[in-house]
């Protein structure tokens, strides 16, 4: 009975108190303006951050002008299957159903059919190759020059499930600088039996007008 006294006065003080502190607040801040503050860096530091704007085909910068933006992955063993995208159009994915294992040009893995689809290639043709399980069991010797004149340094060395991923060009002079090779070895494969996927990404430049 002796606290009711002082607990009533600690009670209409705090209400006060608070009553006056939230007056200021609407009053335009008298008094307290840091109580603000903190309500606004609370309201800051909740505003979520606008996320790194994400560019053609997911790269994280945009490509120069005249230049095509590219990203071309690898299957994963022969689970996953590899994707070639283009100016922010998917060309190949298993999402799209239209990849296979071997070599993927527009879903091509038959010897005979990559030859038909490489051999009437027009100058300055674009070309992009994302291996999936095995890339190289049918690859005969022919195929291989082919590659090689598209700008491939790797592909005489390309092996039984190997992964390997490559953009080159017909008629072009030197070799490619867009291509990756990863060798199948039971010592470095993260895999049981097949290396780790590649990806690739990068600008490249459009093939000039012709004149």
């Amino acid at each position: 009975m002796r606290l009711a006294g002082p607990l009533r006065i600690m009670a209409l003080v705090i209400t006060v108190a608070v009553t006056w502190i939230v007056v200021s607040i609407l009053l335009s801040g008298l008094g307290f303006p840091w109580i603000q503050q903190l309500f606004a860096s609370q309201e800051n530091s909740v505003t979520a951050e606008p996320r790194a704007r994400k560019y053609k085909c997911g790269l994280p910068q945009p490509c120069p002008e005249e230049h095509l933006a590219f990203r071309v992955v690898s299957g994963a063993a022969n689970v996953i299957g590899p994707k070639i995208c283009l100016e922010d159009r998917m060309l190949m994915s298993s999402v799209k159903d239209n990849v296979g294992r071997g070599l993927n040009i527009a879903l091509v893995n038959d010897v005979n059919d990559l030859l038909k689809f490489i051999r009437p290639l027009h100058e300055g043709t674009l070309v992009f190759v994302a291996s999936y399980d095995d890339p190289a069991t049918k690859m005969n010797e022919e195929t291989r020059k082919l590659f090689s004149d598209l700008g491939s340094k790797n592909v005489k060395d390309l092996a039984f499930r190997d992964s390997w991923v490559f953009v080159g060009a017909k008629g072009v002079q030197n070799k490619s600088p867009f291509e990756q090779h990863m060798k199948n070895s039971k010592h470095t494969n993260k895999y049981e039996g097949w290396p780790e996927a590649l990806e690739m990404e990068g600008c490249i430049p459009r093939r000039p007008a012709a004149s």
